[in-house]
């Protein structure tokens, strides 16, 4: 399915499993993959030698892991724990401008952006007063002289919500694709 949407014209596609990000990213090279999943440091090594760009860097000690097995500069995007989730993982809103300046010394990382996922509920409108705050939050940290031009939040049932407030990338695998079996 994914070789076909290619052959279409789309060249940038996700996966949130470390090993399948490399064994899809080998059997089409054509694409720029994005890992969008959270990242475990042990499985660094796959993420980076395939990744385009990672949505979900939380830490200091995970840019230091992609980083050292990165062929070239990584690109990543700060998850950020915008609705505050102990189920989800993230930086809080409170701590993201400042981790992103502890980011932003590490040779070979180019943070550009920030990524969220909000709660999950029926009506998308309700996902609207989180891409607004993260939208929010990326503007501050311009006004601090940090490049966060890159925005990944909504999904396919909420994309157009997103959209509305600034995505510069959503993930609609769903929307295409299905679900996952």
């Amino acid at each position: 399915d994914i070789q076909t949407v290619a052959q279409l014209g789309q060249i940038d596609f996700g996966e949130s499993y470390a090993q399948e990000l490399a064994r899809k990213a080998e059997g089409l090279a054509s694409a720029r993959w994005h890992f969008i999943g959270r990242i475990q440091t042990n499985k660094a090594k796959y993420i980076a030698a395939s990744a385009h760009r990672v949505h979900a860097l939380e830490t200091v000690r995970q840019a230091e892991a992609l980083v050292r097995r990165a062929p070239t500069t990584l690109n990543a995007l700060l998850s950020v724990n915008i609705a505050h989730e102990a189920s989800k993982s993230g930086v809080l809103p409170a701590q993201a401008l400042e981790r992103i300046e502890a980011l932003s010394t590490i040779e070979g990382l180019n943070v550009c952006g920030l990524m969220t996922l909000p709660p999950y509920t029926e009506d998308p409108e309700d996902s609207a007063p989180f891409f607004e705050e993260l939208a929010d939050l990326a503007k501050r940290g311009r006004q601090r002289g940090l490049p966060l031009d890159e925005l990944s939040m909504g999904m396919s049932h909420d994309a157009h919500v997103a959209i509305r407030y600034g995505a510069t990338w959503v993930r609609i695998g769903t929307a295409i694709f299905g679900g996952r079996s």
